[in-house]
């Protein structure tokens, strides 16, 4: 794979987003289905409304850019997504809703990272409104991660007592 310039990767970048975006949607309402803390399953669900803003936004810049919106696979999704539909093949109970807190976790981890990378390039590049809209999905995952991160230390802390 060869990318030709930053403008080229910039673009790659957003199909990638594109991409992880609309298979987290449907893995988000997998996860919310799965988990029996309610507390996390809410949450779940309210990032999965969330992500399908993520993918509007998404859309919105590809416009701003003169790009038509396309996706480009990203294995690092597929083999998240993967490795959690055979975990939850496997297990159930709180086994299996502290995995999906961690998989939630390890999954905005990516997220901002992508998302600081591609915010970054807009901003270098010149798209200004571009740049805008990726800070702010950029903070909302910054955002997920914190309420994920919070919800495993009150789970961790709920099984240390029982």
């Amino acid at each position: 794979m060869t990318t030709e310039s930053i403008e080229e990767l910039f673009v790659e970048g957003l199909q990638e987003l594109y991409y992880t975006e609309q298979q987290l949607v449907d893995a988000l309402e997998t996860l919310a289905d799965q988990t029996s803390d309610e507390t996390t399953s809410q949450a779940f669900s309210e990032h999965r409304d969330e992500t399908e803003e993520h993918v509007d936004r998404l859309e919105q810049v590809f416009e701003q850019i003169g790009e038509e919106p396309q996706t480009r696979e990203e294995q690092v999704v597929d083999a998240l997504i993967s490795e959690h539909e055979q975990f939850a093949g496997e297990n159930e109970g709180e086994v299996l809703d502290r995995y999906n807190i961690a998989v939630g976790q390890k999954t905005e981890h990516y997220e901002i990272a992508a998302y600081g990378n591609v915010t970054s390039l807009a901003g270098k590049l010149g798209h200004d409104e571009a740049a805008d809209l990726l800070e702010q999905t950029l903070r909302e995952e910054e955002e997920a991660l914190e309420e994920l991160s919070q919800a495993g230390e009150q789970f961790d802390q709920q099984i240390a007592s029982d």
